[in-house]
């Protein structure tokens, strides 16, 4: 889909930024465009209308861009939904928090139309998923723009209406700027409105027509030119005149006759604020490329590795049971699965968690046999644990066979899941203590873990909270975090009860059970 026939809404609170962005939309041959003035009437049309592109500024009052953009992409409709924000937002924690939710481009106040254009083709492109020859195509035409932007020098625009002094300037500057000139304030102004405004203005006051001041005020109330630096450069040594500048957001006042000597350093001093502004631009990009990286690897964590491991896995219990294997054949395939599962767990913690914690994590649910789950992992843990004589017992309570009971989540994380629990509970069991795992198999599936010895008091409030560790060396504290957001992310629950009287701790989980006909 191109620009034409895509549908934009643009959100900001601000009417006047609203217009420049839905211009410089329509500019690039845009004919469909939405505007809000909040994430939460942005959000009330999303509902109701096909959209294909948002743009949204940062900080809004009702619903910000954050906000809505975590909307967005908890809506199984809208997750996919191209996002740009476009803000003058620099804080390095709050970008970062942004690129974690899902944002697909970032735009840092001020920016020019054709930042703008080169951001809005490479999301539409990406997400169209356009064939890899186009897509390095536009990646290198992009990647150009961003370097011309990065490479070339800053402009400064030179105003004033005597032409001597208009050459004067222009000369000075030449060789480290590009210099642009304006003859009166009007045309000033129309040039520091345009699609490729300056990064600095060396303003006269005394004008004919519309006056220095007035320029600048009228700059300050527009979108595009309200940042832009300002020098007044006057004859007037009146110290009212200076704080009428200031007052007006002048960077510096500069007296007639110019000494170049004072005032060429004084401009590379604000030129380098450009400069920075350019970097910062440029460093979030970095981060936002880094982020797709990961994604990528992680895409292939879960695609490429993921569904053979579950291969070897099943091949490896299905050998196991065949029958026709001697006892120590059956104990070094148990240990084959055993770590072949400790690896599905750790693809499960580096490529899903991250994705459940920002809520990005899309569950593509299926009927999993959890008894047989429970007991592999159980047959596991009683080999794992043998040093310490535990008693692990494993109980059906179901109304019918136990052996169908199924769960409606994913066989892989519900692995995760349990041998979490079931590692946790027998490390923290006493020796020769006893850990039981009993299946409850009603309206919806409980299964609850019970092990001798209690939680420490000073943690129990904190159990599922993330790195929580009480008397374990090397421990990560993300066993109890992890088996809840796995609860969670397959439509189930998880909670924990201490019995100080009987000294025993259980947690419970409870998962969707599986019935004809779901899908």
């Amino acid at each position: 889909m191109n620009i034409e026939e895509s549908v934009f809404l643009v959100v900001d609170d601000f009417e006047p930024m609203r217009k420049i962005t839905s211009g410089q939309l329509r500019a690039m041959g845009a004919k469909f465009i939405l505007t809000a003035n909040n994430g939460a009437e942005a959000l009330r049309l999303l509902r109701g209308q096909r959209v294909d592109v948002i743009l949204s500024d940062w900080n809004m009052p009702v619903m910000s861009g954050l906000e809505l953009l975590l909307q967005v992409r908890a809506t199984a409709q809208l997750a996919s939904l191209p996002f740009i924000i476009i803000t003058a937002e620099v804080e390095h924690k709050r970008i970062k928090e942004a690129i974690e939710s899902g944002v697909n481009d970032l735009l840092i106040k001020p920016y020019t139309a054709a930042q703008l254009a080169s951001r809005v083709e490479k999301v539409l492109l990406s997400h169209h998923k356009m064939n890899a020859k186009d897509l390095a195509v536009h990646e290198r035409e992009h990647n150009s723009v961003v370097d011309a932007h990065m490479s070339s020098p800053p402009t400064i625009l030179v105003v004033d209406d005597v032409p001597d002094n208009l050459l004067l300037l222009s000369r000075l500057f030449e060789d480290e700027y590009r210099v642009r000139v304006a003859g009166s304030g009007s045309k000033a102004l129309e040039m520091c409105q345009s699609n490729d405004p300056p990064d600095l203005v060396m303003l006269d006051i005394m004008m004919p027509g519309m006056d220095g001041f007035e320029v600048a005020r009228r700059m300050r109330e527009h979108p595009t030119s309200g940042t832009i630096p300002v020098i007044f450069i006057t004859a007037n040594h009146e110290e009212a005149a200076r704080l009428q500048g200031i007052e007006l957001g002048a960077v510096d006042f500069v007296i007639k006759p110019i000494d170049p000597t004072l005032l060429k350093p004084r401009v590379r001093n604000f030129m380098r604020h450009v400069e920075l502004h350019k970097q910062l631009q440029a460093n979030y990009d970095s981060m936002l490329e880094l982020t797709r990286l990961r994604e990528d690897v992680e895409h292939i964590t879960r695609h490429d590795m993921k569904a053979p491991l579950a291969g070897v896995i099943g091949l490896v219990q299905a050998l196991a049971e065949d029958g026709q294997m001697n006892r120590q054949q059956i104990e070094q395939l148990r240990t084959v699965e055993e770590t072949a599962l400790r690896v599905l767990d750790m693809i499960n913690l580096s490529s899903e968690l991250f994705k459940m914690e920002t809520d990005r994590f899309k569950l593509d649910a299926q009927p999993v046999n959890i008894a047989y789950v429970l007991q592999r992992i159980v047959e596991l843990a009683r080999a794992s644990f043998a040093h310490k004589q535990l008693d692990i017992l494993l109980h059906f309570d179901a109304d019918g066979e136990s052996e169908v009971s199924q769960a409606w989540g994913d066989s892989m994380l519900c692995y995760s899941l349990f041998q979490n629990l079931i590692k946790n509970a027998c490390e923290a069991a006493s020796e020769k203590g006893r850990v039981t795992v009993t299946l409850i198999d009603r309206t919806a599936l409980y299964i609850v873990i019970e092990n001798d010895g209690v939680v420490p008091v000073e943690i129990r409030d904190r159990f599922f909270s993330k790195f929580v560790t009480s008397g374990k060396h090397d421990a990560s504290g993300l066993g109890a975090y992890s088996a809840k957001l796995l609860a969670k992310a397959q439509n189930g629950d998880i909670s924990m009860t201490v019995s100080d009287q009987k000294n025993i701790t259980s947690i419970a989980v409870t998962l969707p059970r599986y019935e004809v006909g779901m899908k």
